[in-house]
């Protein structure tokens, strides 16, 4: 195991942490990792960043969701990489190393969860929570090939998760398996998950598929027709009527304003060591006038009625999780913006509507995974995840 792990490189540099969880539960005997944005008692929460933990306080609790997978039988062996203070999507980190995706090798693992997914993919651990904000559970899982959830926004307690953009941030975890993924998605959601869940209605997005690169529909083929068999009726639909592009735009309006917002005092007192394109990003979010916020807040009450309509009475939609598999590791700037503009225009909608969305492995273009993502009504995260476990299995 030593050697496995020294090769996949998910932990955070010079931590060892063992935690056993609860003698009896639904998860024992499972081995879980946490994203270095989760307080875990007695250790730093680094955030990815050499100069986060500066003059902080060692946390005196767990964060709620490392305590509930305790409290559910699961062991804690580690604390994950993730991308510096979580702005970025791709999964590289200048100051602590990229993990390695072992389903893609000299790909990035996606981010901003990267340590967990590639924890998870190795098999170095059987689950692992990360969070969500813009794409950070659902991206990894894609590159990976792993079930990962972005859970309904608000849903589920983040104390002791530090945040980055309060109305887009959630927590996810990610398995390797359906099964292990609804035994995990019935512990954090605090309700059982069916064997049995249906889609009364699948809405397919075609332009979400038309927006992939070519190859993605045909690979994640096997499973829309896994998911048209499951379903009462089937139709197609636009995902966003106004431009997938302009959803992002939304997006881009307000989650980085928010995070600016979030780290603007740990930057004006320290004046923290930060990568080009993080300290970038914070100054484009410190500049994004009101006239700009104010559209993308209309736009997400737009995404938000659009979304509503879409999954009504059961209804669940399907659609790419990101628009191509995972890009190689160590590009430059240059070359990675395009990458990170694209996948945004896909993972946009979990920021804007906070609506629950499961990734669901199977599908590979050229041997490289690509997820397919179903996304329900608020709170439906149950019954997706029990659609996630019967659509998935034959395919793992």
């Amino acid at each position: 195991m030593t050697d496995k792990v020294d090769a996949v490189n998910p932990f955070v540099p010079g931590t060892d942490i063992r935690i056993p969880g609860a003698a009896s539960g639904p998860l024992a005997e499972l081995t879980f990792v946490a994203k270095d944005l989760f307080d875990i008692a007695g250790f730093p929460t680094g955030g990815g960043s050499p100069d986060w933990p500066r003059d902080q306080l060692l946390p005196g609790k767990h964060a709620w969701a490392v305590q509930t997978l305790l409290d559910g039988g699961a062991n804690l062996i580690g604390k994950t990489i993730t991308d510096e203070i979580s702005l970025g999507i791709l999964g590289e980190n200048a100051f602590e190393g990229t993990p390695s995706n072992v389903n893609a090798p000299g790909r990035v693992p996606g981010g901003s969860s990267s340590g967990s997914a590639a924890a998870v993919t190795a098999g170095i651990a059987d689950i692992a929570i990360g969070t969500d904000t813009g794409g950070s559970v659902r991206v990894p899982s894609s590159f990976c090939g792993l079930y990962g959830i972005r859970p309904t926004h608000g849903r589920l307690p983040l104390d002791g998760m530090a945040p980055q953009a309060p109305t887009s941030d959630t927590t996810g975890w990610f398995a390797r398996d359906g099964d292990k993924f609804a035994r995990t998605s019935a512990v954090m959601l605090g309700e059982p998950v069916a064997d049995d869940a249906r889609p009364s209605t699948l809405v397919v997005a075609t332009d979400a598929f038309g927006f992939a690169d070519d190859g993605v529909a045909a690979a994640l083929a096997p499973l829309v027709d896994r998911l048209k068999a499951l379903s009462g009726t089937v139709r197609e639909d636009l995902l966003a009527p106004q431009g997938l592009s302009t959803w992002a735009r939304a997006q881009r309006a307000i989650q980085p304003y928010e995070a600016w917002k979030t780290f603007e005092a740990w930057v004006d007192q320290y004046n923290p060591r930060m990568t080009f394109t993080v300290a970038r990003g914070l100054i484009a979010g410190a500049s994004i006038p009101v006239a700009e916020r104010t559209w993308a807040g209309y736009m997400r009450m737009e995404a938000r009625a659009r979304l509503r309509m879409l999954t009504a009475d059961g209804g669940v939609l399907c659609m790419p999780t990101t628009p191509f598999p995972a890009p190689k590791q160590g590009l430059a700037v240059s070359a990675m913006d395009p990458f990170k503009d694209r996948i945004t225009c896909l993972a946009s909608l979990g920021g804007l509507a906070g609506h629950p969305q499961i990734s669901i492995p199977g599908g590979q273009v050229d041997g490289l995974p690509i997820g397919l993502s179903i996304i329900g009504a608020r709170g439906a995260d149950a019954q997706l995840a029990s659609i996630a476990r019967t659509t998935g299995k034959e395919f793992e």
